[in-house]
């Protein structure tokens, strides 16, 4: 069956309506738009999007505007995702923090967690590089995403072989226990470590108890216009600790003269000491 074709109207108003609410750009996703949609406006019995639209735009309980969300982008993730930045983690970032800490916290933020493959990552890495110290240090992340649905994912901590093909097979023995249907769950000393919450990266950020020695924000700004990833970035030089750390993924990049992050080398950056 052929895709259902977006009138221009409706390819407008939805791309504005994205841009304006979450900063993700679609201008060039008419064909995305058109293949995830498809088949959801059909199978929920409207005959075009313009009904289809109204309907996801009316509904004040945010629950058609989540389940558009998670159709329009990639949620498609899994365990130990880009491994050169946890051979950084372990080799550079981590050692230094570890000597500029006094409070023995490290605080990690994933803020476009998905369905939590990297907020466990994360805590697994951390327990690698502390082992037996890791009872006299307080190690903990924050995992956010727009989604509940994902988030509600990542709180099951239950997971398919194939996602965790790409983990060190210690970290498996170590960290997972199995399931049935070849699944495996995370342990609870990984899960106990993180905290989920909805947010929304367009947003002014509220998380400021403890500044975060580590930011996770891989794979999102793709989707942002340039002044919008900027602005985000900037709202993250804010509450990283000086001396910290910003990993984003590895197709993306930040202009350098338009923020005060020290470039590091592709994909991580800092916030220099004296920040």
């Amino acid at each position: 069956m052929a895709s259902l074709k977006i009138s221009d109207n409706d390819f407008n108003r939805l791309v504005k309506f994205m841009e304006d609410k979450y900063g993700i750009n679609l201008k060039q996703k008419r064909i995305l738009i058109e293949g995830r949609l498809s088949n959801t406006v059909t199978q929920r019995g409207f005959t075009d999007f313009t009904k289809f639209l109204d309907t996801v735009f009316a509904d004040r309980s945010g629950t058609e505007m989540i389940n558009l969300l998670n159709k329009l982008t990639t949620n498609h993730t899994y365990f130990y995702r880009e491994d050169g930045h946890y051979e950084f983690m372990k080799n550079v970032a981590l050692p230094e923090l570890e000597k500029l800490k006094k409070d023995n916290r490290i605080y990690l933020w994933s803020a476009a967690s998905s369905s939590g493959e990297e907020p466990y990552t994360n805590i697994m890495a951390l327990l690698e590089y502390f082992k037996f110290k890791s009872g006299s240090w307080n190690l903990s992340t924050l995992a956010t995403d727009i989604s509940q649905k994902v988030l509600d994912m990542a709180k099951e901590g239950v997971y398919s072989k194939e996602s965790l093909s790409k983990l060190p097979p210690e970290w498996k023995k170590k960290y997972f226990l199995p399931q049935p249907n070849d699944c495996f769950k995370v342990a609870p000393d990984v899960m106990k470590r993180a905290e989920y919450k909805v947010f929304n990266l367009m947003d002014r950020i509220p998380f400021r108890l403890y500044p975060f020695d580590i930011i996770f924000c891989r794979n999102v700004m793709i989707y942002f216009e340039t002044d919008i990833k900027i602005a985000l970035v900037n709202r993250l030089y804010e509450v990283l600790r000086p001396g910290g750390y910003l990993f984003i993924g590895h197709a993306e990049s930040i202009p350098r003269d338009t923020t005060k992050f020290k470039y590091i080398k592709p994909a991580i950056y800092q916030k220099p000491l004296d920040g």
